[in-house]
């Protein structure tokens, strides 16, 4: 602990003594006698130029979405070739640079404005509760952001941009299509007086699904109320949201071929609902200097039945995460100062079903900084650390029937170098550590009797290009963790009667090394083209399994789209999406065979005329057959197979 706190400080002395050195001989003015930034991302917790961060960021905006044809916010994520997708048939999991379908909700942050989506238990973030009409742009950081982030920050960081409008205008969205398919959406903004603004959207979704037996029905409603007057902001949101899915369960090989529509079970199902209650506030101090904070809180409850039992699992957060900005303008460029704060306190309790006893209220503290220092025009550095401290008061019948308090930290530091040599280019290098603590499920279903943190330290190498009629983007990357927080089906039962064999571990040491590699290009004035490929080299180096591949991880993925504007009112989009060979969820010693690969390929068909705009989106026009999540234990979720929506809004 006393170390890890030194090591923090000492990053932290080395972020003020590097600006300090800096600032007295540079500082010519401050932010009021010059340009802004450009707002492009807020992913790095404050809004910046993307090329002033030395990461790989894709950003993906409403006119992306639009073009796709794409109705629900998890069909835009699939069609990303860099993300990784694990569905059971029961809401899909995302996963960045290499992490199977187990790992990926814990090992990829979810964001919604800055405000974390993740659970403090291993449930995956309900991202089906944002529909896109409310999404202005998605931001998609492939790597880790230990310092600015921390938990689960370790793959990557998705950050869902909502709007925000204040003049008067809304949008009505009627949509329907294969599996009985249904979805309404409305929203409505407008000015009270000047300084004060509301925004008002709610929808409602339901279909049949692709399987027997996986119904589902979704609703939500949010309202915001928002302030500005020259360097005051000031909102209060609350929404609501409401989701039923039934569960068709897994399929073994044979039924899989006989008919990947059919159901296992007739009785398992999910009901969620979530309330959430946000207020922010930012400041300016003075000409340089700015504070801006956030207090949230969520409640939610879900309850069902799953293999047979019932069970209700209700969970609470409530965070803050206040931070100082400063801005200066020097001879040679700009210094940004960044100090923050994340605090949290979460509840989760699970009534009835095998889980039945357990509970944990979990207090996380962590302070972070991080400065961006020019030392020319063209070249930048940046230097930041977090110590995060996290304490787990945890219940569990059978592994912690008299209660314990686990207490871990856990620290990341990051340096990068930022090049810019022309308007066209941009090199970068960074290294950042990152880590995850384990998760209630996790730590109750475990023989360490308390797991360790996930730790570990990414490395990259990157290089943009940007021109009037094309982009490219490639990034090289090595990944390397210790401690990983897996499944093991192959361990010791927690206890004897357990349900499942296995229990999770700190698993032996791992590391992915990968190439990725974005090009977009504007062949003809009405012709749009791109390319996307991401390689992965994942491998435990430690171990009985040493050597070995990392499952469900597929080495090779890639996509290539296009956008035709066959008139000034009629648009064309197609996709075709690629994910290699890989082993099952679970196979670590690589004994089994490897799942075939499998491309499928979308398309969409958009009208616009004034205010109307006409969509008919096709999802898997060949009808492929392909798994969607498979274990090692003969375990098969089919993919959907073809289908189609037909969509229509107006906009006033």
């Amino acid at each position: 602990m006393r170390t890890m706190k030194k090591q923090f400080t000492l990053s932290i002395a080395a972020v003020l003594t590097a600006s300090y050195l800096y600032t007295p001989n540079a500082i010519a003015e401050q932010n009021a006698q010059s340009k802004p930034l450009e707002v492009i991302v807020v992913t790095g917790r404050q809004a910046k130029n993307d090329l002033d961060i030395p990461s790989n960021i894709k950003v993906i905006d409403s006119s992306d979405i639009e073009a796709s044809g794409a109705t629900t916010l998890e069909d835009v994520l699939r069609g990303q070739s860099g993300i990784q997708v694990s569905d059971t048939n029961s809401g899909a999991v995302f996963s960045i640079r290499g992490f199977n379908g187990g790992q990926a909700a814990n090992n990829t942050l979810i964001l919604i404005d800055g405000r974390r989506l993740n659970n403090i238990d291993i449930a995956a973030p309900a991202i089906s509760a944002i529909p896109l009409n409310r999404i202005e742009r998605i931001e998609v950081l492939s790597g880790s952001a230990g310092v600015l982030y921390g938990d689960q920050a370790v793959g990557g960081v998705i950050n869902i941009i909502t709007k925000s409008p204040t003049d008067a205008g809304g949008s009505v969205y009627l949509a329907g299509g294969s599996f009985d398919s249904q979805e309404v959406r409305a929203d409505y903004s407008n000015r009270i007086n000047a300084d004060w603004s509301y925004y008002l959207t709610a929808n409602h979704q339901k279909s049949d699904s692709y399987r027997r037996h996986n119904a589902s029905e979704t609703g939500s409603i949010l309202g915001r109320l928002q302030y500005e007057n020259g360097d005051t902001r000031f909102f209060a949101e609350s929404s609501y949201y409401d989701s039923d899915r039934e569960y068709a369960g897994s399929l073994t090989k044979e039924q899989l071929k006989q008919d990947p529509r059919q159901s296992n079970s007739t009785t398992d199902y999910g009901h969620q609902i979530s309330k959430v209650y946000r207020l922010g506030y930012s400041q300016a101090i003075n000409k340089a200097w700015a504070f801006d904070s956030e207090l949230n809180f969520n409640d939610s409850n879900t309850n069902g039945s799953s293999f047979g039992s019932s069970a209700t699992n209700s969970r609470e957060l409530l965070r803050f995460t206040p931070k100082l900005i400063a801005n200066y303008k020097t001879d040679s460029g700009n210094l940004n100062l960044l100090f923050g704060s994340d605090l949290s306190l979460g509840k989760s309790e699970f009534i009835g079903g095998f889980t039945n006893g357990r509970s944990n209220t979990q207090k996380l503290v962590s302070l972070y900084t991080q400065a961006t220092v020019p030392l020319t025009k063209e070249l930048d550095y940046i230097v930041g650390g977090r110590y995060s401290d996290i304490t787990d008061e945890i219940k569990d019948p059978n592994t912690f029937a008299q209660g314990a308090d686990l207490d871990n930290d856990a620290h990341a530091v990051e340096f990068g170098l930022n090049y810019r040599p022309n308007t066209n280019n941009r090199l970068y290098v960074r290294a950042e550590d990152n880590f995850r603590f384990a998760k209630v499920d996790e730590q109750a279903y475990s023989n360490a009797n308390g797991l360790k943190p996930q730790t570990g330290r990414s490395y990259e190498a990157g290089w943009d290009f940007s021109s009037q009629k094309q982009s490219l983007k490639i990034s090289l990357y090595q990944l390397e963790l210790e401690d990983e927080i897996v499944f093991d089906p192959s361990a010791e039962k927690p206890y004897p009667d357990a349900r499942w064999n296995g229990a999770n571990v700190n698993a032996e040491a791992s590391k992915r090394l990968g190439f990725d590699a974005d090009w977009n290009l504007q062949l003809f004035e009405k012709l749009n083209v791109g390319a996307e490929y991401h390689y992965i080299d994942s491998e435990f180096t430690e171990g009985t399994n040493k050597g070995k591949e990392l499952p469900w991880i597929a080495k090779n993925t890639g996509r290539v789209f296009s956008t035709y504007d066959l008139t000034d009112s009629l648009q064309l989009f197609t996709e075709a999406n690629y994910v290699g060979k890989r082993f099952l969820e679970g196979d670590n010693a690589n004994t089994g065979e490897k799942l075939d690969s499998y491309a499928l390929l979308n398309t969409a068909i958009n009208y616009r005329k004034n205010n109307w705009l006409a969509s008919l989106r096709l999802d898997n026009l060949l009808d492929k057959e392909y798994v969607s999540a498979g274990y090692s234990y003969g375990a098969f979720y089919p993919g959907e197979g073809r289908s189609w929506k037909l969509s229509l809004q107006y906009q006033f």
